[in-house]
């Protein structure tokens, strides 16, 4: 398990080719599961787990690894089957999320994959942990599904869409109020988050659940003849999605003439340090983790300033 993930670093190469590398595993059955391998720190087997009093009853206890304090979250419980009961072969695999680590205890690791978004889609509709997923592809005639590991953890921890009072008394934000803004992104629990927050400030959001509709309404309008950046103050992009990922969306957006000056923002819940690096690659012009009210509004302020006269 340890070498599984040997050759992360390597997988850089894969942003703006429209690909992505998934660990695939099992939880409670047969039925193949997976995440993006970008999200993913290592995979180990379960240290000594710890019980704690009044915990949520996803979380199965805390590990102690390397120093670093981790809850560990029965995943298979928390998308609505039957809980893994974890002992000491179990496997944990430890993942980084909106700037939290955290550990999941899946039923056992089958294997790293290279894809095409292409030919990952978007989840059918229908109840149960079809609202868990953000995606889903075939390997090999068998039907993986992509968690939405963002809508779980928000679960457990609620996030908070509020921005504080003195940065809504700001005068530049009234400038925000009315303009519109375009939001791509596949997680129904990011989507929810943004609006939240946006809609404190008066702008008025069109939504995209991935980059191929989101460039395709862009090109809709521009063949309308709006002028892009009048029309829309921003666009703000998640990196991973079905059928063209954020990064592909931006390089495709600056290779239009019609669309190249929009103002694109990456918001995504992976590792900081990683995407500040493809910011500059595939043409953002910032970068922002998710579920952070305050700094989206800061975000929105810079983007304000660069319309101001200079002095």
């Amino acid at each position: 398990m340890a070498g599984i993930l040997d050759s992360v670093n390597q997988r850089t190469q894969l942003v703006g080719e429209n690909r992505l590398e998934i660990l695939m595993f099992r939880l409670a059955g047969r039925q193949l599961f997976a995440i993006n391998v970008f999200k993913v720190q290592e995979v180990l087997q379960m240290p000594k787990l710890t019980l704690m009093p009044q915990r949520h009853r996803f979380v199965c206890g805390v590990v102690n690894l390397r120093g670093q304090t981790l809850p560990v979250i029965d995943l298979s419980q928390a998308i609505g089957m039957r809980p893994i009961v974890p002992d000491e072969r179990s496997t944990i695999i430890v993942t980084e999320y909106n700037r939290s680590v955290q550990a999941f205890l899946v039923g056992g690791v089958d294997r790293i994959l290279n894809l095409n978004w292409e030919s990952i889609l978007p989840p059918p509709g229908g109840a149960g942990r079809q609202h868990y997923l953000t995606a889903i592809t075939k390997v090999e005639e068998q039907l993986v599904e992509i968690i939405d590991v963002e809508k779980v953890l928000a679960e457990i921890v609620p996030y908070s869409a509020k921005i504080t009072g003195d940065r809504l008394s700001d005068p530049v934000l009234e400038k925000a109020r009315g303009r519109e803004v375009l939001l791509v992104d596949d997680s129904s629990v990011a989507l929810a988050q943004l609006r939240d927050t946006l809609s404190q400030l008066g702008l008025k959001m069109h939504v995209a659940t991935d980059g191929l509709k989101a460039l395709n309404m862009l090109k809709k309008w521009a063949d309308s003849g709006e002028v892009m950046t009048d029309k829309l103050l921003m666009v703000f992009t998640d990196a991973e999605m079905p059928e063209m990922d954020g990064y592909r969306l931006t390089t495709e957006i600056r290779q239009d003439p019609r669309l190249m000056d929009l103002y694109i923002v990456l918001h995504t819940s992976l590792s900081g340090s990683f995407n500040e690096a493809m910011v500059k690659k595939v043409g953002c012009d910032n970068f922002l983790s998710k579920f952070q009210p305050d700094k989206l509004v800061d975000v929105i302020r810079e983007r304000l300033m660069l319309d101001e006269p200079a002095t």
